[in-house]
């Protein structure tokens, strides 16, 4: 699964990752859920802007996710749940604000006009904003996959994120006007 997931979901995150072939993304808000394995990817939505960019980019990636079930309590302040239904009906306007969205902050930055017009266009969007009950969830996500929508042509990978570690083996960090404390750990003395 690890390497579908790398070649899906360029963004990385905090998700889950199940069947590629799978028609329904879920988002989880205030809710404790497992969705059935049948479904391509879930999970948590915290953020009105990078957290729904995320969940943008990594869901028009993979085209077979057709449908984007979004379930729980919305998130007080950030509003991402109902900001993510904004985006989808509304799309951003000129300074990149997600048009008519309730959140504290919700613009995209990352993502180009062409990127959300995917987003808007491949999928259908299950509001369930506020319902909890795992049977009623579970049920709209079989009634979902049932529906087998065909694929929406190739995958649209709108940045490439990849991984950078880099080790700076000259860094020094001031936490004291008389010590300083080198890469390995070591504390001495300024101007030792």
């Amino acid at each position: 699964m690890q390497l579908m997931a790398e070649e899906y979901y360029p963004w990385g995150g905090e998700f889950t990752a199940c069947s590629p072939n799978g028609c329904v993304a879920v988002v989880l808000l205030n809710i404790h859920y497992t969705p059935p394995e049948s479904v391509a990817i879930y999970g948590r939505l915290k953020t009105e802007n990078i957290g729904i960019e995320k969940i943008v980019a990594n869901t028009i990636s993979n085209p077979h996710i057709r449908f984007l079930v979004i379930c729980g309590d919305d998130i007080r302040g950030h509003r991402s749940g109902s900001s993510l239904l904004a985006l989808h009906k509304n799309g951003i306007d000129s300074n990149h604000r997600v048009i008519d969205a309730p959140g504290a902050i919700p613009y995209i930055e990352n993502l180009k006009e062409d990127a959300i017009k995917r987003f808007q266009d491949q999928l259908n969007i299950v509001d369930l904003l506020g319902e909890k009950e795992k049977e009623k969830i579970d049920k709209i996500i079989a009634d979902c996959t049932r529906k087998s929508p065909s694929s929406y042509g190739e995958p649209y990978i709108a940045i490439r994120i990849k991984p950078e570690t880099t080790v700076s083996l000259t860094d020094k960090r001031a936490l004291h006007s008389k010590i300083i404390i080198d890469y390995m750990g070591k504390v001495r003395k300024r101007g030792e």
